[in-house]
């Protein structure tokens, strides 16, 4: 899997230097199915979990998208990504690696759909609020390799470094101590099976690449049908109670209703059509040519990727430990906010921040979940409204908060 994941890690930092949000917005406007399938299409390829790809949505949906369009980007790419594609070919086959991301777009496709069909436009949906920007202005040639490796390297790694390892210890525990096929008479095939691991996926949070080899051990190892498989990687990823919520607040009841419903259906129908395609095919899911690689690159491989995983673990631990014995800034409006798992969440509300009215700068500290804002005449609510239109919780810290508090 490591050179595997190694290779990911760099096609997904050059997507997110390539591919802009402003390209994005660009392409997304407009009404019809089309704009909705580009938004699919768009997403699947994308590194963006499902917390991280709220902010970006919102973005979309002030620039102009239609809510079609902002469903079916939602439900397409935290399901699937350039890394994850190429660990499901490394551990679960060609067949599995091609599948998924089709189930994505398709899943994403019909919940659009379904939106554009259901939720009809208002005169006050129009576009408002700053859209997104590219980036740094001349930034090309060597400054992008280096965003591009920087992303690869540095922030996907820290995304996903302790999901991942918890998946590699899980998914190693199951391989030593579950029995072959223990699960087979549970979770072996049917719609019963289907609905069983639609159930775990749906309110819990898993990484989309994280939870690639617990899936492997669970079909190599414990006996779970593919489908069933597939279907736990389809809603894990795109669905747990925050998402949700933050949908419900954002673009509406309905638009939430019809976004879970149509992540669900999708599974489930995914699953049942792997199933049936692979016993008719006879392929079974298996690791993929694992005679490729040379062996010498599988080990060199996996001794880059522990350390590269390591660091991106035991760093942010050490920088909170020396923040903690020093003071806090004697300038400046201290926020709490609550939602942001990953770096791209942090991204986008000092993004935020830095747009409103008198802010010279910020600073967001992922671990403690706050925020610094520097600059003068501040509106902490202007401030708090622009972090809540990304589908955070926002408030203003008081004395008594402690770093790490959550909005109430």
């Amino acid at each position: 899997m490591a050179p595997w994941l190694l290779f990911g890690f760099v096609a997904a930092g050059a997507l997110s230097v390539l591919v802009s949000p402003r390209l994005i917005e660009r392409h997304l406007g407009g009404r019809g199915l089309w704009p909705v399938f580009k938004a699919a299409a768009f997403g699947v390829p994308l590194p963006l979990c499902s917390c991280g790809v709220i902010p970006v949505a919102a973005s979309l949906r002030r620039s102009g998208a239609s809510r079609g369009a902002t469903v079916a980007f939602l439900i397409a790419t935290p399901q699937d990504g350039v890394d994850s594609i190429l660990v499901s070919f490394s551990l679960l086959g060609w067949v599995f690696a091609i599948y998924r991301p089709i189930a994505a777009l398709v899943s994403g496709l019909a919940g659009g759909a379904l939106t554009s069909a259901l939720c009809p436009e208002r005169p006050d949906d129009a576009a408002t609020g700053p859209t997104a920007t590219d980036g740094p202005a001349g930034d090309q040639g060597h400054g992008k390799l280096r965003r591009v490796l920087s992303h690869a390297f540095g922030t996907l790694p820290r995304d996903i470094g302790k999901p991942l390892l918890g998946g590699l210890v899980v998914a190693a525990l199951i391989s030593a101590l579950v029995p072959k096929d223990y699960f087979a008479p549970y979770l072996g095939g049917g719609v019963l099976a289907m609905v069983i691991m639609l159930l775990i996926g749906v309110p819990v949070y898993v990484c989309a690449t994280a939870s690639v080899p617990v899936a492997a051990a669970l079909v190599l190892e414990g006996g779970v049908s593919p489908g069933a498989a597939l279907v736990f990687l389809m809603t894990g990823p795109a669905t747990n109670a925050a998402t949700i919520a933050t949908i419900w607040r954002v673009l509406g009841r309905r638009t939430a209703l019809i976004y879970l419903a149509a992540v669900a259906a999708g599974a489930l129908a995914a699953g049942l059509t792997l199933d049936y395609i692979l016993g008719m095919v006879q392929v079974r899911p298996a690791p993929a040519m694992p005679w490729m690689i040379p062996a010498t690159v599988k080990h060199v491989s996996a001794v880059a990727l522990l350390a590269i995983l390591a660091r991106a673990v035991v760093v942010p631990v050490l920088a909170r430990r020396r923040r903690r014995g020093q003071p806090e800034p004697a300038a400046g409006t201290r926020l709490l906010v609550g939602g942001m798992t990953c770096s791209h969440c942090a991204t986008s509300v000092r993004r935020a921040l830095v747009g409103c009215p008198g802010v010279t700068s910020a600073e967001v500290d992922l671990g403690t979940g706050t925020a610094i804002v520097m600059g003068e005449d501040l509106d902490i609510e202007a401030l708090c409204s622009a972090v809540r239109q990304l589908g955070y919780q926002a408030k203003a810290a008081v004395a008594a908060d402690q770093p790490g508090s959550q909005p109430s």
